[in-house]
C-alpha cells in the first residue's frame, strides 16, 4: 500500500507518454492529466497528518499546473496557469527559506542558464516575428527561475531536484517549440515533467522539517 500511488503515477505516466494516441484532443488531455491528478492526491497524503500553510501553497501550485496541463494546447492560457502555479510554489518555498552561502552560490549556474535560454528564445521569436510572445516568455522564465532558486534555498533535496527537473523539462519544451525540434522530444519532456511534479509533491513529507530531507 505504501507504494500504491507512486506505482499508479508511474504507470499512468508511461501510458500517456508511450501508449495513448494524440487524437482526439480531449482523449489525449484526459490521459495527460491522470498522472497529475494522482500526484495531487499523493501531495495531500504526503502533507498529513499536520498540514501547514506551506503545504497548501505547494498543493495550490500542483492544482494550477494541472490546469496548465489541460490547457497548454491553447498556449497562452496554459502558460498563464503554469505561471500562477510557480507563484504558489515560490511562496511555499519562501516559507521554508534557510539562507546558506553554498546554496546561494550553487544557484548561480541556474540563473546563468536561464539568461542563456531566455536570450536564445527571444532572438528566435524576434526572427520569426512572434514578438507578442516575448513578454509572456520572459515573465515565465523569470518566475520558474525564481521558483527554482527558492527551492534550492530551502535545502530540501526533493524540492531542489524537482525544481531543477522542472526547469530542464520546460527548457526542452521551449527549445522544441520555438528553436529546433528533436527526436523523442515529447517523451523526454513529459518524463522529466512528471518526475519534477512527483518530487515536489514528495517534498511535502519533509519540507517543513529541519532535519529530514535537508540536502545541505
Amino acid at each position: 500500500m505504501l507504494y500504491r500511488l507512486p506505482i499508479l503515477i508511474l504507470t499512468t505516466g508511461i501510458v500517456y507518454i508511450f501508449i495513448s494516441p494524440s487524437e482526439p484532443l480531449a482523449f489525449s488531455i484526459f490521459f495527460k492529466v491522470i498522472p497529475m491528478v494522482l500526484i495531487l492526491i499523493y501531495a495531500f497524503e504526503q502533507s498529513l497528518p499536520k498540514r501547514k500553510t506551506v503545504h497548501y501553497w505547494i498543493i495550490g501550485g500542483i492544482i494550477f499546473c494541472l490546469i496548465g496541463d489541460a490547457t497548454l494546447h491553447w498556449f497562452l492560457i496554459g502558460l498563464t496557469a503554469f505561471f500562477v502555479g510557480h507563484v504558489f510554489y515560490t511562496i511555499g518555498f519562501l516559507k521554508e527559506w534557510r539562507f546558506s552561502l553554498p546554496r546561494f552560490l550553487s544557484s548561480i549556474p541556474l540563473i546563468l542558464f536561464a539568461c542563456w535560454i531566455g536570450y536564445q528564445l527571444i532572438s528566435r521569436l524576434q526572427t520569426d516575428g512572434e514578438t507578442t510572445l516575448i513578454i509572456p516568455v520572459i515573465a515565465y522564465i523569470g518566475i520558474i527561475t525564481l521558483m527554482t532558486f527558492t527551492a534550492v534555498m530551502t535545502g530540501n533535496r526533493w524540492a531542489v531536484l524537482g525544481s531543477i527537473l522542472f526547469i530542464i523539462s520546460d527548457s526542452m519544451l521551449a527549445w522544441n517549440m520555438f528553436i529546433s525540434s528533436f527526436a523523442a522530444a515529447n517523451e523526454v519532456i513529459m518524463l522529466t515533467y512528471y518526475s519534477a511534479q512527483f518530487l515536489i509533491a514528495h517534498s511535502l513529507f519533509t519540507i517543513d522539517s529541519k532535519h529530514k530531507g535537508v540536502a545541505w
